[in-house]
């Protein structure tokens, strides 16, 4: 199952399915990281979309924290050398234009990476953000303010954006 707005199974039908299949089929949900799918698996079966972000997020709250740092560290940099080289998933692809991250001019291509590198170099770990319904305006300035916070407070929002990313990707997947 890709994530799109035409969902090919229903939640009951995902929530019936094998570990294997039902990780396979989740697995884009969290940027390069279907474990989290496949332990949520055993919190099954899922009456709503709620319960089984809820129970995704429980896994990605409770794995130890070099887990989530390889979580937060699977996300690119927002219009980075992955979106330069054209190897985003597909949902990063989308989301990233989506919020105008493909339009950004010269000028904004370079504050946006001096940006991205900044926080990199403070935290060493990319800047993570939610960007459905943000402006490519709204994301820089955001990762200005950002850039103020300590490094604890930072992995905690991180987790967070990772957590309302998912949700945007869940309903995606399930719409309808």
């Amino acid at each position: 199952m890709t994530i799109s707005s035409t969902p090919t199974m229903t939640l009951a039908e995902l929530s019936g399915l094998p570990q294997a299949e039902f990780t396979r089929e989740l697995g884009a949900i969290f940027e390069h990281s279907p474990w989290i799918p496949e332990r949520a698996w055993a919190a099954r079966p899922f009456a709503t979309v709620d319960e089984l972000h809820r129970a995704m997020l429980n896994v990605m709250l409770a794995a130890d924290p070099a887990e989530q740092l390889a979580l937060i560290a699977a996300h690119p940099e927002l219009a980075g050398k992955e979106a330069a080289a054209g190897t985003l998933t597909t949902a990063s692809t989308s989301e990233q234009r989506g919020a105008g991250l493909d339009q950004c001019s010269p000028d904004e291509l370079t504050r946006l990476r001096s940006l991205n590198a900044r926080y990199r170099e403070r935290f060493g770990f990319p800047f993570v953000i939610a960007v459905k319904g943000r402006s490519r305006y709204q994301i820089m300035d955001a990762i200005e303010e950002r850039l103020h916070n300590g490094r604890d407070a930072e992995f905690a929002a991180c987790l967070g954006q990772i957590g309302q990313i998912a949700r945007f990707r869940l309903d995606a997947l399930l719409a309808g």
